[in-house]
């Protein structure tokens, strides 16, 4: 009994031990391939980065490993400092080479025809005729006036207020969906007379960045009344928000 459990004792003893050299053997695999290749540390992907992160974000994701010299890409990144301020342009994938061509400028991702939101602020978007877009003369980037009138009810007048000066439009859509057509700068508006045709039959998408206190309001009056905008450049004079009626329009 007791030379059968030495024997099994022993056995584990030689179990754990042909373990450990055959880990050791395996961890060592790599550095043997590489024996006599010149090689150099490049950062290689352990974690899938999704497309859109920074490159500030990345180093949790990544770890320097050496590979051959031979299969290196020119622009495989050594320093994520060469990286930063960027992002990346498409997903990458554990295994990978971390290589400065798959990073981008932020603003090389934004859709088309669209600006970025400031902090703070969310976008909400309104559906207006031509006539109310100064003719279909505004794109994105572009600052406006709001103005918000309300029709007469049994407790009120109806009254038009100068609401928000220097509104940001972060985009401008015909009801498609599609970027919408600067008419200042269309061939069709530079005609000899005429207004410009809107390329969205008459009606724009247009997206405002506001606080959402004020998106309520707007929200609200795109329901309730009507909402006019004002082209209103850096330059231009703000207005106050005085409540306009009939008694102080006819004076």
């Amino acid at each position: 009994m007791r030379t059968r459990l030495l024997g099994g004792v022993a056995a584990l003893i030689i179990a754990i031990i042909g373990t450990v050299l055959l880990f050791m053997y395996v961890s060592g695999s790599d550095a043997r391939a590489l024996a006599g290749t010149e090689t150099q540390d490049v950062f290689i992907v352990q974690k899938q980065i999704p497309a859109g992160t920074s490159a500030g974000s990345v180093s949790a994701s990544v770890a320097k490993k050496p590979v051959p010299k031979a299969v290196i890409p020119q622009d495989a990144v050594t320093d994520l400092g060469a990286i930063q301020g960027k992002v990346a342009a498409v997903a990458l994938e554990p295994g990978e080479q971390l290589i400065a061509n798959r990073f981008a400028e932020p603003s090389a991702l934004a859709a088309p025809g669209r600006v970025d939101v400031p902090a703070g602020l969310q976008e909400v978007t309104v559906r207006l005729p031509i006539e109310r877009v100064i003719g279909g003369a505004i794109a994105a980037g572009d600052t406006v006036g709001v103005l918000l009138s309300m029709p007469k009810d049994d407790s009120a007048p109806a009254q038009t207020q100068f609401s928000f000066n220097k509104v940001l439009v972060t985009a401008v859509q015909t009801s498609t969906g599609a970027t919408a057509e600067n008419n200042a700068s269309s061939p069709a508006s530079q005609g000899t007379g005429g207004a410009a045709k809107s390329s969205s039959g008459g009606e724009y998408l247009v997206t405002l960045a506001r606080s959402p206190a004020d998106a309520a309001r707007i929200v609200f009056t795109a329901e309730f009344g009507t909402i006019y905008l004002t082209k209103q450049g850096a330059p231009a004079q703000e207005a106050d928000a005085g409540l306009l009626d009939r008694s102080k329009v006819l004076r």
